[in-house]
């Protein structure tokens, strides 16, 4: 008898790419996850439970049916899992952190350069006619910029590796990383590293030693004019701080591809400060990483239903059932 595997109904756009693909070896049902009334319904019969940013509390997981051994989360981050409560549940936790490394550091960079070239600001004069006015100093080459990394994963890694061939140097404050990419350098004091780089990108998960962590301590300790970018979770940034910094020039200009609400309310006062550049949570994305991720997430959880292991992801917590 086939596993049955409970999909957010959200979580994929290529459903009947999946099926064929898993036809053979699954049955996938996508479901609504949104309740725990849903939930209870959805998991009737099912052995693993795939999400993506759909939030697993407390409440969700305790109406997992007895059947459910595994929560395959298509993504990174788990901030959006109550992981305490899946270990009490006894049911394994498995993530992806390797599908879409490339994208998502190719993405922050490509917004440095954006806000450091001043793209934004030179389209829309385009756009208006070359009228207007268009400001573009103070602007360094980009081979005069020092870059600093707070957290060097496999993304912050990725990113470093892409800047070392355009920048002058690439800084990194991450007590928990190993051994660092050729040519970086390690700063061990983050106030060091804000206070030495002409932008700063963010690659650390979101827990309760990072939330909020960029405020105005932070910000005021950036060499004025500094560039900010934020691919890893919205969570990570007081946004009214970074709005008064943008507003006042001591941070020259922020790239945000995530937001501490997401869909960012067209009331947030991002919108109208200066200097930014947008995108809607898509960092990650290309087609080959789109297929990764469902493939992998999914394969993974029947992996481990019947191995105990994965294959392309991490075991996070290893259930009793």
């Amino acid at each position: 008898m086939k596993p049955v595997v409970a999909v957010a109904e959200t979580a994929f756009p290529d459903r009947s790419r999946l099926l064929e693909h898993f036809g053979d070896v699954a049955e996938l049902r996508f479901v609504d996850l949104s309740t725990p009334d849903a939930v209870a319904s959805a998991t009737e019969g099912a052995s693993a439970v795939i999400v993506a940013l759909h939030p697993m509390r407390a409440e969700h997981i305790g109406a997992f049916s007895p059947d459910v051994r595994v929560i395959g989360r298509a993504g990174v981050g788990l901030d959006s899992i109550d992981l305490v409560a899946a270990e009490a549940a006894g049911v394994t936790v498995v993530n992806e952190p390797g599908y879409g490394s490339r994208e998502v550091a190719s993405h922050a960079v490509a917004m440095l350069l954006s806000l450091q070239r001043k793209l934004p600001q030179a389209d829309a004069y385009v756009r208006a006619g070359w009228s207007g006015g268009l400001t573009l100093a103070p602007m360094k080459g980009v081979d005069e910029l020092v870059v600093g990394l707070v957290g060097c994963g496999r993304i912050g890694s990725a990113a470093a590796e892409m800047l070392l061939g355009l920048v002058a140097e690439v800084l990194v404050y991450d007590p928990a990383a190993g051994a660092l990419p050729a040519g970086v350098e390690r700063v061990e004091d983050l106030k060091e590293l804000l206070g030495r780089s002409d932008a700063i990108s963010l690659h650390l998960p979101l827990g309760p030693d990072t939330e909020k962590m960029v405020d105005a301590s932070f910000l005021g300790a950036l060499r004025p004019g500094a560039i900010l970018v934020n691919v890893s979770r919205g969570g990570l940034v007081d946004e009214d701080a970074l709005v008064a910094a943008l507003e006042s020039g001591q941070v020259g200009g922020a790239g945000l591809d995530v937001f501490q609400k997401e869909p960012l309310p067209q009331s947030s006062p991002l919108l109208s400060a200066p200097n930014t550049l947008f995108t809607p949570h898509d960092a990650s994305y290309s087609e080959r990483s789109s297929w990764r991720l469902a493939s992998w997430t999914i394969g993974d959880s029947l992996e481990y239903l019947s191995s105990g292991s994965v294959e392309h992801g991490n075991v996070v917590v290893r259930g009793t059932r």
